[in-house]
C-alpha cells in the first residue's frame, strides 16, 4: 500500500476539524477538566477532538489508536500493518494555562515506522505535514511552503540552540546542556518543540522525560523528512512505534 495523497488529505482534514473543535472549547472557557488515571488532565476539547478525528480517519478503513480512545490490546494491534496513531490534543496542560502551546498530532504507522505525519496548531491555523520520501511542508493562510532540509549539528560546536521544556527540566537535561559550549535555551509546549527544529529556530532537542508514542510519531516523520533523526538516547536507532508498552524511551532529536 502506497502513502496515497488521499490519506494525507484525510489526515489534514481531520486535524483541521479537530482544531476547530478545540478552539470552540478554548474560547468558551468551559473546559470541563478532569483527571485521568495517571493524574494527567482531560478536557472537553480532548474528547471532542478525538471523536471528530476518529470519525474522519475511520473512513480510510484503517484502525485508529488514539490517546483518548479505548485501550487496544497488543495481541490485537501487533498484527496491524498500517494504522493511525493520534493525540487529539497534545499539551492539555498548556491548553488549561491558555498559552496557545498545544497541537493536534496524527501519524500513519507502517511496521513500526511513522510514514505520514500531521501536526496542526489550533491557535495559528498552521498545519505541518510530511510523507515518507516526499519532503515536509507547512500550510498557512497564504499557501503551502516546503520546509528546508537541515544538517545534523555537531554537539561540540558552540552556541547551539537547545529545546528545553519548562515543565520537564531535570538533572539529566541540565547535565546534557552543561556539556555544551555556550548554548541558548528555547522552550515551547507540546510537539511545538519539534517544530522549532523544523523551522530552524532550534538545533537539538534532548528529551529526558516521559513521552508516549502518540506524542512523537507525527513530528518524527517531519524531522526525518528535513534530514534529522529522533534517536533513542545512548542508541543509534530511532524511536519505533506500536511497541507492547507505548511509552517512549528518552530520545535526542538532531
Amino acid at each position: 500500500m502506497d502513502i496515497h495523497n488521499s490519506l494525507l488529505t484525510l489526515a489534514i482534514r481531520a486535524s483541521e476539524e479537530a482544531c476547530r473543535e478545540i478552539l470552540q472549547v478554548y474560547h468558551s472557557g468551559d473546559f470541563q477538566a478532569e483527571s485521568k488515571g495517571d493524574n494527567s488532565p482531560l478536557t472537553r476539547a480532548d474528547k471532542q477532538a478525538h471523536h471528530v478525528i476518529a470519525s474522519i480517519l475511520e473512513t480510510s478503513g484503517l484502525p485508529v489508536l488514539s490517546e483518548e480512545g479505548k485501550a487496544i490490546p497488543y495481541a490485537e494491534r501487533k498484527d496491524w500493518q498500517y494504522f493511525w496513531m493520534v493525540d487529539p490534543l497534545d499539551g492539555t496542560k498548556e491548553f488549561l494555562k491558555r498559552n496557545g502551546e498545544f497541537t493536534v498530532n496524527i501519524a500513519l504507522i507502517h511496521e513500526g515506522i511513522a510514514v505520514l505525519g500531521v501536526v496542526a496548531i489550533p491557535v495559528t491555523g498552521e498545519v505541518f505535514y510530511a510523507t515518507q520520501g516526499k519532503g515536509a511542508f507547512v500550510k498557512r493562510a497564504n499557501g503551502v511552503m516546503p520546509l528546508a532540509k537541515r544538517l545534523p549539528v555537531d554537539l561540540k560546536q558552540p552556541h547551539l540552540r537547545v529545546v528545553a521544556s519548562r515543565s520537564h527540566m531535570n538533572d539529566e537535561t541540565r547535565t546534557f546542556i552543561e556539556a555544551l559550549q555556550e548554548p541558548t535555551l528555547v522552550s515551547q509546549g507540546s510537539s511545538l518543540k519539534f517544530l522549532l527544529l523544523a523551522e530552524n529556530k532550534a538545533d537539538v532537542y534532548p528529551r529526558y522525560a516521559p513521552t508516549m508514542e502518540w506524542d512523537t510519531a507525527a513530528a518524527h516523520i517531519i524531522m526525518n523528512e528535513i534530514g534529522l533523526k529522533v534517536l533513542q538516547l545512548h542508541e543509534r536507532e530511532e524511536l519505533v512505534y506500536n511497541k507492547e508498552n507505548l511509552l517512549n524511551p528518552h530520545f535526542l532529536v538532531r
